[in-house]
């Protein structure tokens, strides 16, 4: 009988999380897509399904698609990133001034398109397209933005996952005179938002232990490909 061994122990990835986190992180775009915010109707997400950088032969990431494991693993930590707090809807501010939603997408696909570096796709696509719909299928399907990496500031909401661990519903501040919330990683001067957990991270209200139990399941929900 031989004697144990205690080289090459496999640690199985060693911990390191699978998915984006609150913070600056570095990532790629690899798809865009719009989400009905159902507590609304007619009311629309933005939703950037981000990857970040290339993490080594060490880390096993999700499969791109769990349905053809052929295709192999995303070599990163990904993440479905809001493109705003919240969703965008028709309705009033609080002064009685009324708000479109479609008209509130186009100038935050525009802030965007300008710090990506691909404001002259979204002018060429002047009168091309019959609704906001399908002008962000098409940004989605052109990719003007490349296979490119950028750097993003995210903020999160927390929530108890199926686990009964804290996780976050991730999405990016707002543009403001402190910064933007995505650049291009070869700007030469970084007008990036520093990221602070105080104001960028929506903490979960502490619930009663009586209640705790009943209500952690249905809380937010894990990260699936």
């Amino acid at each position: 009988m031989s004697n144990l061994s205690t080289k090459d122990i496999k640690t199985g990835g060693d911990g390191v999380s699978k998915t984006l986190e609150p913070g600056i992180n570095t990532c790629k775009i690899n798809n865009i897509t719009l989400e009905e915010f159902k507590f609304k109707e007619g009311a629309l997400n933005v939703m950037l399904h981000l990857e970040g950088e290339d993490l080594g032969s060490s880390f096993e990431g999700f499969f791109i698609n769990k349905d053809k494991p052929e295709a192999g693993r995303h070599k990163g930590k990904v993440g479905v990133v809001k493109l705003t707090e919240w969703a965008f809807a028709d309705g009033e501010t609080k002064s009685k001034v009324p708000v479109s939603r479609d008209q509130e997408l186009l100038k935050s696909l525009k802030q965007l398109c300008v710090s990506l570096g691909c404001l002259k796709w979204l002018e060429d696509q002047d009168g091309k397209h019959a609704n906001v719909q399908s002008l962000f299928t098409a940004f989605a399907k052109d990719k003007p933005f490349g296979n490119t990496f950028f750097r993003f500031c995210i903020g999160g909401k927390e929530y108890v996952n199926r686990g009964g661990y804290t996780a976050h519903e991730l999405f990016l501040p707002k543009y403001s005179k402190e910064g933007v919330p995505v650049e291009r990683d070869d700007v030469q001067m970084s007008k990036l938002l520093k990221f602070n957990a105080d104001t960028q991270i929506r903490k979960k209200k502490a619930e009663s232990i009586e209640t705790f139990g009943s209500t952690a399941s249905q809380s937010g929900s894990d990260f699936e490909l």
